[in-house]
């Protein structure tokens, strides 16, 4: 067992990408693994079964294999932007903020993005399931938005509900990037833009091979 954290990664799979904003924003090393989902390593599946991203094993041999848990994990040992503590919000808050993104508007995302995979949802009508889906999550965003008025979520401080509920916003505007520029959005979209525009963002977003 090496000394290092090892994290199992997918660049774009917005779960792993929370991940690794709280591994960099906490200083943690680790060792980072880039998986091919389609071609998954065997040590990825020997640590988590289900063989889902993020996975992180700690020196010790314990597995973490949930976005959150990692970054509880991380930010535990090391805080040093209270994302866990923002000046502006609570505890409560920020699960409630999670619960809705990783519920609902998660629900809606994939159907939206995905609209293929669900057929059934109305049987035979992907197009018209992912327009609904996506107006639905809309109210959300709208939601959102309306809480925008500092710049975060929670205040003028980005907490870790900013950086857990940024990854699948971004998903959901690269879904259509046109329409998405086009609604009445303006503190989301500059929300998401200052994300994007990040020195943070850019790191955990290098591209690298996958691992061997």
């Amino acid at each position: 067992m090496g000394t290092l954290p090892v994290l199992y990664s997918f660049r774009r799979c917005p779960y792993a990408m929370r991940a690794r904003l709280a591994l960099a924003v906490s200083g943690q090393a680790h060792e980072l693994r880039e998986v091919v989902l389609k071609n998954k390593p065997a040590a990825l599946l020997v640590a988590s079964p289900k063989g889902t991203v993020p996975v992180m094993v700690l020196p010790g041999g314990k597995v973490l294999d949930e976005s959150l848990e990692i970054m509880h994990w991380a930010l535990a040992r090391h805080d040093p932007a209270q994302w866990l503590t923002p000046p502006g919000g609570s505890r409560e808050e920020i699960d409630a903020l999670i619960a809705a993104n990783d519920g609902a508007f998660k629900q809606q995302l994939d159907r939206y993005k995905y609209p293929n995979r669900y057929p059934q949802e109305p049987r035979g009508d992907p197009i018209g399931c992912a327009l609904k889906q996506r107006d639905d999550a809309s109210s959300w965003l709208m939601q959102l938005d309306a809480r925008l008025d500092h710049g975060w979520l929670l205040g003028a401080n980005a907490s870790l509900a900013d950086m857990a509920l940024l990854p699948f916003v971004r998903q959901f505007a690269h879904t259509d990037p046109v329409w998405f520029a086009a609604q009445p959005w303006p503190r989301l979209q500059r929300w998401l833009a200052t994300f994007e525009a990040s020195a943070l963002y850019e790191g955990v977003m290098h591209k690298q091979a996958p691992w061997q």
